[in-house]
């Protein structure tokens, strides 16, 4: 029998042992799309405890809480930060088979070296153990990254944001790059006018434009596209239930606008066509500047009325949608290939009935003129599991090219998260070597071992122009 998380951990043969300790262990960490909040990188802040680190923001554990009957008091609420760490640990245990007991207890051993099991007897020795590590300066945010050999991320910014966290991260000269993404979402989101309209005064702020016609919104979303350029943003991000792809022109929509500025409800047909069109004018911006796009298509969000009500969004009260992606996905993608406006795009779907119809989309739009121009991005939120992963990985490899993968990221609120490239690698490994001790595969460890690392690494680096990312890693044999 193995001994639980150990160094062979998720390994089950002699050449995914060697594949993962030769080659993809000691790759340096790209996360390329994550919610990590800029300002608490700019302050390199250490955390009071573990629970304000580990759990606050955290959706996943929340969820988990909930199911096993914790009240919210513990979860969102007012009681201590170790009233909601205990209450944390005493759910650990029911979490078996849940990639929650994986992590946390990855993140226990990487982090802080704690071997022991996390449950309600250990749960004061690591809290009072861990808190007093992240009171020192090797536990600061940079230290945490520096310890996962993280050398870029891309934060998730609105176009209002000032990026100032960025600029003065930038001016630290900090090894690790920390750069920002244009994620648009409230600048198109038209379902409410009134919030819709108030953003809008945000915006007008920002870009020092006053915004009473389509025109004037476009002119100041433009400059705010150019400031984010500015400031090294080469990313844009849209979280979207579906993409909205209705024919439209230019005269509907000035119109459209205008209804929204005088406070008139939309209707369905002028809300998609709204959405579409700006879907469509960022997607030329991005292609103008050389940005990659990336769109996480499916998510239903907002389930609970009552608990968005008392908590907000993104508390944990959303779920995998059920919406048709297909038809408007491939149009979409073909306006802009048409027109030649297609930059390079990563798209996500959160549906698993999704994967061969994402994977066999990017093959229509890949032209030869990059290397993995249109991906299917890494396995994401709910999917971010050992059974997602693998099923992920194997249609990817059946109907596309696994080799020009871009690979893992942690799209994570949690400076904690970074051992989720770790659990990537290792199932990545495990597959090849699984396939060439079957005899599927040939046994070319130094070609494989490169494909790993370019998957690690090397290909994310590549592919968003980040050439000056050092390797910091076993070598491999060349293409």
């Amino acid at each position: 029998m193995k001994q639980f998380l150990d160094e062979n951990f998720l390994l089950t043969n002699a050449t995914a042992e060697r594949l993962y300790h030769e080659y993809a262990k000691d790759m340096p960490i790209i996360d390329y799309h994550n919610h990590l909040p800029p300002n608490e990188v700019a302050e390199d802040k250490n955390f009071e405890n573990i629970t304000r680190v580990w759990l606050n923001g955290d959706h996943y554990k929340w969820r988990a809480m909930r199911t096993n009957g914790v009240e919210e008091a513990y979860i969102t609420g007012d009681k201590t930060d170790w009233e909601k760490f205990r209450a944390w640990s005493a759910t650990v245990p029911y979490t078996l088979r849940n990639p929650l007991y994986h992590w946390t207890h990855l993140e226990l051993q990487r982090y802080f070296g704690i071997t022991a099991i996390l449950n309600a007897d250990t749960a004061k020795s690591i809290y009072d153990e861990t808190s007093a590590l992240l009171q020192t300066k090797d536990y600061s945010v940079r230290g945490l990254l520096e310890k996962m050999k993280v050398r870029l991320i891309c934060t998730t910014d609105d176009p209002v944001d000032n990026l100032a966290y960025h600029q003065q991260i930038r001016k630290d000269n900090w090894s690790t790059k920390v750069l920002p993404a244009f994620r648009p979402d409230k600048a198109m989101n038209v379902d409410d006018v009134n919030t819709f309209n108030n953003y809008l005064t945000g915006l007008e702020k920002a870009a020092d434009v006053s915004i009473s016609t389509y025109n004037d919104y476009l002119a100041a979303l433009k400059k705010r596209h150019d400031y984010f350029a500015a400031n090294q943003c080469s990313v844009s991000d849209h979280g979207l239930e579906e993409i909205y792809a209705e024919d439209y022109t230019a005269t509907e929509i000035a119109g459209i606008f205008a209804k929204i500025r005088s406070g008139g409800a939309l209707s369905l047909e002028e809300n998609r066509k709204f959405k579409s069109a700006m879907l469509v004018t960022f997607a030329e911006w991005d292609w103008e500047k050389g940005f990659v796009q990336q769109y996480h298509l499916g998510a239903l969000r907002n389930n609970n009325s009552r608990m968005l009500k008392q908590l907000g969004p993104d508390t944990g009260w959303d779920s995998i949608g059920d919406f048709s992606q297909a038809k408007a996905l491939a149009k979409f993608l073909d306006r802009l290939d048409r027109d030649n406006k297609l930059a390079k795009t990563i798209i996500y779907n959160l549906n698993p009935a999704d994967n061969e119809l994402f994977a066999t989309m990017i093959g229509n739009f890949n032209d030869g003129t990059a290397a993995g121009k249109v991906q299917w991005g890494s396995s994401w939120w709910f999917l971010d599991q050992k059974d997602g992963m693998t099923k992920q990985i194997n249609a990817l490899s059946n109907m596309g090219l696994l080799s020009r993968f871009i690979g893992m990221l942690t799209d994570s609120r949690s400076f904690l998260s970074f051992p989720r490239h770790e659990y990537f690698r290792r199932l990545l490994c495990n597959m090849f070597g699984e396939e060439v001790e079957n005899g599927e595969l040939p046994n070319e460890i130094e070609w494989i071992g490169k494909v790993i690392q370019d998957i690690c690494f090397n290909n994310a680096k590549n592919y968003f122009n980040w050439q000056h990312m050092e390797e910091s890693a076993p070598s491999a044999v060349k293409a």
